[in-house]
């Protein structure tokens, strides 16, 4: 979605070769996916986010239905449906100063690459991700296609939400203990430092 591409090499003879998929996937699927074709079975002690592909992989013409959903933090930020993805907030930048923040010639987008928080949970900003992978060109939000893609997303987000069992973020708290204070080489440089007593605390996402 939105050019993130990963690489996948595979043995030679393991999918049928010179195929094309047009399967929505995601990184995490690599893993469960890598699992089934090595013949391998994904721990059932707990939850697995990424599906099986392979399916897929054998079978070029049949597809999963399935969303992906896009978090920063905990706030779901967007979800792709199919070849709709609907934006509930946006936030491209974290600063307004030109000096330090800018966008590469052509990518400023106005509306959509904003550089504060932007709610839009009440009318998502969605895009064609097919026709405009780019997210360059809104559709309106008064249209036919609006409104068919965002019957299709709204049930599927309300479900989401309402079904979600969060999980306890292993990487919340902060502890400036844990800094590397004393790199190896600084007994050289004669700057090895006296890092400060560990006092773990919830960090703070302004996200």
């Amino acid at each position: 979605s939105s050019g993130i591409n990963a690489e996948w090499p595979l043995r030679p003879g393991t999918i049928p070769g010179g195929k094309i998929t047009h399967q929505l996937g995601t990184i995490m699927d690599l893993f469960t996916t890598s699992l089934t074709i090595a013949g391998v079975k994904p721990p059932i002690d707990r939850i697995i986010d990424g599906l099986d592909l392979s399916p897929v992989l054998m079978q070029p013409s049949e597809l999963i239905d399935r969303p992906v959903w896009y978090y920063r933090g905990n706030e779901m930020m967007a979800v792709r449906v199919g070849a709709y993805k609907a934006h509930y907030w946006l936030w491209t930048e974290f600063g307004n100063d030109p000096t330090y923040f800018s966008f590469c010639q052509g990518q400023l987008i106005p509306n959509v690459t904003v550089h504060d928080q932007v709610n839009h949970t009440a009318a998502p900003v969605v895009f064609n991700i097919n026709m405009d992978p780019g997210e360059r060109y809104m559709l309106p939000a008064h249209s036919h296609e609006y409104k068919a893609a965002m019957a299709v997303i709204e049930p599927i987000v309300k479900q989401h939400k309402d079904t979600l069992v969060r999980g306890e973020p292993s990487l919340n708290y902060c502890d400036n203990a844990v800094m590397n204070w004393a790199p190896p080489g600084c007994e050289e440089l004669g700057y090895c430092l006296d890092g400060p007593p560990s006092k773990p605390k919830l960090c703070y996402w302004d996200h």
